[in-house]
């Protein structure tokens, strides 16, 4: 039997970057998977890879700054598959470097809503499914950022700082409901979104992931053989590890 076989999972911002490898790797894994992006098109293509190998996907186009559409992703999972198995709130918006004196304050209160108050939604709309399941996995993607503050990084790390912390409490609450939540914190990562941000320049500058590397940890914690790790913000920094500068 494979290792995720028959569960069904969601992952956010999974059209590209470390959303995309994780879906796939679960797929692979057995699981059946709840795909979710702004992007339609781009949904729809990482749909169609995942069934190609034979499994089903459901592609649900939301905005996590919405929490109308939030509690949809967890309402569109159960109609279509009956149940939630694993949650990865993986979607967050990396910004630009800007001191928080020129910070504009409507991308702050979007950074906010989309890394932090999105997990915390979502978790919220999956938990009575998984709790009267007895059984449930989340995990929460930060960053190493989360770990320590940087110029001009004040919105994106304070999010990634606070979803450490609501991982450790939320695994307080539901451990005993047989649910296990945790985070995983990358260090760079080549993905879309960080070229993007910062350019491929800025990637020769650090020992850099593949997103796969981030998604095999997370397969590893959605498992059972991860049954003994919960409430646990693993840093998964590769060579980009200041250890090795």
């Amino acid at each position: 039997m494979k290792a995720l076989e028959r569960r069904i999972a969601i992952v956010t911002g999974s059209s590209r970057g470390i959303g995309k490898a994780i879906a796939v790797a679960f797929a692979a894994a057995g699981a059946n998977v709840v795909v979710t992006a702004r992007s339609r098109a781009d949904l729809e293509a990482v749909a169609a890879q995942i069934r190609a190998a034979g499994q089903e996907c459901h592609a649900v186009t939301a905005d996590l700054a919405d929490a109308a559409d939030i509690q949809r992703i967890a309402d569109e999972a159960v109609r279509r598959f009956g149940r939630i198995d694993l949650l990865v709130n993986n979607a967050g918006i990396i910004h630009a470097v800007v001191d928080l004196v020129d910070f504009d304050p409507k991308l702050w209160r979007e950074v906010m809503d989309v890394n932090l108050t999105a997990p915390a939604l979502l978790m919220q709309a999956v938990l009575p499914n998984m709790i009267a399941n007895r059984s449930g996995k989340i995990i929460n993607i930060s960053s190493i950022g989360g770990r320590q503050g940087a110029k001009g990084r004040s919105a994106y790390r304070a999010t990634k700082a606070a979803l450490i912390n609501l991982t450790e409490s939320v695994a307080a609450e539901v451990k005993t409901h047989g649910i296990d939540v945790n985070c995983i914190c990358p260090g760079v990562v080549d993905t879309p979104g960080f070229r993007g941000t910062f350019g491929a320049q800025r990637l020769e500058q650090h020992g850099v992931m593949r997103p796969e590397e981030i998604a095999a940890l997370a397969l590893f914690l959605a498992s059972d053989a991860g049954s003994s790790v919960t409430g646990t913000a693993i840093n998964a920094t590769g060579s980009s590890n200041r250890l090795f500068r």
